[in-house]
């Protein structure tokens, strides 16, 4: 299940041991595709990997803090730390093979 972050509000996904973070927004196109696959992914790595979505538009500070200029934007955290970045849409296999590598 992805989770939604409100307010600005990182600290559970910060809490996590190994967490991905979706920045999009409801009227990005490529983040609209890259939603189901992160279901999809969400539920086969679950308890393995928390996974969290956060609204640009409406987590402007957050965004900013992250450095987002583009969306869809992954940020994978390890430890409540940013590990690594991936911008655009990204098919199941290659997400995949990305949170594989950060695992």
């Amino acid at each position: 299940m992805v989770k939604k972050i409100e307010n600005n509000n990182m600290d559970e996904a910060l809490k996590s041991k190994a967490a991905v973070v979706d920045f999009s927004a409801t009227w990005c196109g490529p983040c609209k595709m890259l939603a189901p696959v992160l279901d999809g992914v969400a539920e086969e790595y679950a308890g393995k990997v928390d996974f969290f979505n956060a609204d640009t538009d409406e987590n402007t500070a957050l965004a900013q803090q992250y450095g987002i200029t583009n969306i869809p934007a992954l940020i994978f955290l390890k430890d409540g730390k940013p590990v690594s970045q991936n911008v655009g849409f990204v098919p199941k296999d290659a997400l995949k093979g990305w949170i594989d590598a950060q695992l």
